[in-house]
Formats: structure tokens, C-alpha cells, sequence
């Protein structure tokens, strides 16, 4: 299985913002890092920019 890479970037925003999403990722006993990654995966999603996922078996069918 392969690994998916990450990245680390700085984010500014304000506290307000802020408060509202580690009450939200408390509420869904995530932490803050996993609900502003699962926000953004969603917008995304929703947003149709995400990449294709590849189906099984497409990896066999590219081998030589």
C-alpha cells in the first residue's frame, strides 16, 4: 500500500474562526488539525477538485 504524502504550511486566522473549529472538532472528537484537514477535503470534494481515485485493478492493467 502506498503512503500519501503530507505537507506542513503555516495558517493564519483569526480567534474567533479558530475557537469555532476546535469546538466543532471537539463535537466531533477529532482534533484541530484533523477537522481543518477533513474541512478542506470536503470543500474540495463538494467543489469536484479532488483527483480522481484510481479503481482496483488499474494499476495491473498500466503493467507491462
Amino acid at each position: 500500500m502506498s503512503e500519501k504524502k503530507t505537507k506542513s504550511f503555516i495558517l493564519r486566522i483569526d480567534s474567533d474562526t479558530m475557537d469555532a473549529i476546535e469546538a466543532w472538532a471537539a463535537d466531533e472528537f477529532r482534533s484541530t488539525n484533523g477537522q481543518l484537514q477533513w474541512i478542506i477535503t470536503e470543500a474540495l470534494r463538494k467543489a469536484r477538485r479532488l483527483p480522481k481515485k484510481k479503481k482496483k485493478g488499474d494499476d495491473e492493467a498500466d503493467a507491462p
